[in-house]
């Protein structure tokens, strides 16, 4: 059938499964929006207040759902805002697909109005993009992205059309869409070493990144635990790829790990890395990080391997694959010393805060409860996000998003708008501080416009709280440009722009805000005010090695 470009990005976005797209039309995207405007009761379109709250929207959509996210924007400037969130989900391998139009192709390359080159400024953030030039292109190229954003390491896709491309006429045939290709299995001699190394340790501990979460691996990462009989950390990525209510977890790695996962990395003689990818915020001074373990590393990327730490065995492949093939070669082993140890330094080393007040622990801890752990979290980025995870137990994969990899303020809001687009039965709540809210609190009316019923939560202590912490730890106080203590009322703002609002000072009147929250089924902000000088510990300074784990207790000393 003959169709112009607009149509068959329409059409092939139906061939896809897409259901949802992200984004906010101007002039060289016109007739794409025309095509979508026609086939409104096959997609749903979700008009954002900015371009980067349609990335963020994207890219919450497919890490709640695991489908492939969508969004759009037009030539120059709309192309650009969308930068922040396809870098956002480059960094955390985040398979999405954003389209852009350009000006036409006769007036590409001559400064023309709102004209950028939008697939070089995007290419270092990308897995592939692509500039369609000819209609005859335009349909195959489309198909290539969404192949490509899925598959293997997932990530972002940029697809840049001409506005004449748009408009222009060609036959069209429906294409099914390819199977997804599977990634080659190890060779068995390579998972013959990894058994050999698990039957001779005596202290393995097992280390959790997002591949974990994006290989719907949990269940085979559960057994595998089991089977080797060791305890479990995990990264801000890879929450929820393993239970938090196990005796085996032991918490968060890192920065702002538990002194129990750091202190036991630090200890054991067999590190299994699975789906992660030893981030400088996770291993600290990488000549100190488990420096008495043999360090195994199972990952889908090649590239990983041996990037960051140098490891004894690197095995490249999908993980939830490589452990069932390397389930099925294990026998039952028992280490008995080694989970009484770990046992007794989580007793030792319980996280702590004061209960005497409101506080972002507390706030989580409460959420927990009322939600009975089944509430989809997104975060922004600072102290709140460490609270979040942290005290917040998640007991399933993809039910906490957040940016890890390029720790992107103002990531929230967007994102907890489309994981409840895409995972509508949820309790979807954004936590975030007052200065990462500031930065795209505009999106409450697209939540708003569309009655989408999301609980913003606001926890807010007048100052850039985490810059401040390192400002009191390490900067002797000096509070430059970090206090936020102005006049802006967050709760006129939320209902200025369509929402619900209420404002918790105290910790008696937080579970209430929340079941009514929940129970109004609409756009709900929670401001909870909490004092400036809270602190997130653990903490770890940076560069320093992980043993070097220190807490609110030790700095008393």
């Amino acid at each position: 059938m003959q169709l112009n470009g607009s149509e068959i990005v329409v059409e092939c976005l139906k061939e896809q499964g897409v259901d949802t797209v992200f984004g906010y039309p101007g002039g060289s995207i016109l007739n794409i929006y025309d095509a979508l405007y026609k086939h409104s009761s096959e997609i749903r379109h979700i008009l954002t207040s900015h371009e980067q709250g349609a990335a963020h929207a994207a890219d919450g959509y497919a890490r709640a759902t695991g489908r492939i996210g969508v969004c759009m924007a037009t030539s120059g400037p709309g192309a650009t805002n969308l930068v922040t969130g396809i870098a956002t989900a480059y960094m955390d391998s985040v398979p999405m697909v954003a389209i852009t139009a350009n000006v036409t192709l006769p007036m590409l390359g001559k400064d023309s109005f709102q004209e950028v080159d939008i697939a070089g400024v995007t290419m270092p953030i990308t897995k592939h993009g692509y500039i369609v030039k000819n209609v005859e292109d335009l349909a195959p190229t489309l198909r290539r992205a969404f192949a490509i954003a899925g598959s293997g390491r997932p990530g972002p896709v940029l697809v840049d059309i001409t506005k004449d491309v748009t408009a222009a006429v060609c036959e069209y045939t429906p294409v099914k869409p390819e199977e997804k290709k599977g990634v080659a299995a190890p060779a068995k001699e390579e998972l013959e070493t990894l058994v050999s190394y698990i039957n001779e340790a005596k202290r393995p501990y097992i280390y959790l990144g997002g591949g974990a979460v994006i290989s719907d691996a949990c269940q085979e990462v559960a057994e595998f635990a089991e089977l080797i009989d060791a305890p479990v950390c995990d990264t801000l990525m890879g929450k929820g790829a393993f239970d938090g209510h196990s005796p085996r977890y032991t918490g968060m790695i890192g920065m702002h790990g538990t002194k129990t996962s750091n202190l036991g990395v630090s200890q054991c003689d067999l590190l299994i890395a699975l789906g992660a990818r030893f981030s400088d915020r996770v291993i600290g001074n990488p000549k100190k990080f488990a420096e008495h373990a043999k360090i195994v590393q199972i990952d889908i990327d090649a590239a990983e391997i041996n990037k960051n730490i140098r490891v004894d065995a690197g095995i490249v492949g999908d993980l939830k694959t490589v452990l069932k093939k390397l389930n099925g070669m294990l026998s039952k082993r028992e280490h008995p010393e080694w989970m009484n140890t770990i046992a007794k330094m989580q007793e030792s080393y319980p996280l702590k805060y004061d209960a005497s007040r409101l506080s972002c622990p507390y706030v989580m801890e409460t959420i927990d409860k009322v939600t009975g752990g089944e509430a989809l979290i997104t975060t922004d980025v600072g102290q709140h996000q460490m609270w979040a995870a942290q005290y917040y137990r998640y007991t399933s994969p993809r039910t906490f998003l957040s940016s890890g990899g390029l720790g992107t303020m103002g990531y929230g809001l967007g994102a907890c708008i489309g994981a409840q687009v895409g995972q509508p039965d949820k309790i979807c709540i954004n936590i975030a501080g007052d200065g990462c809210f500031r930065m795209n609190m505009n999106e409450l009316a697209t939540a708003g416009r569309y009655h989408i019923p999301i609980i913003q939560v606001v926890i807010n202590n007048h100052v850039l709280g985490m810059v401040r912490q390192w400002q009191t730890l390490f900067y002797g106080k000096r509070y430059s440009q970090t206090v936020l203590n102005d006049g802006v009322d967050f709760c006129k703002v939320a209902e200025g722009l369509g929402c619900a609002a209420i404002r918790v000072t105290e910790k008696e009147e937080l579970q209430p805000a929340l079941e009514k929250a929940i129970a109004l089924k609409a756009p709900v902000l929670i401001e909870c005010v909490i004092p400036e000088d809270d602190k997130v510990f653990p903490m770890v300074p940076a560069g320093a090695p992980i043993s070097e784990v220190f807490d609110g207790d030790d700095r008393r000393e």
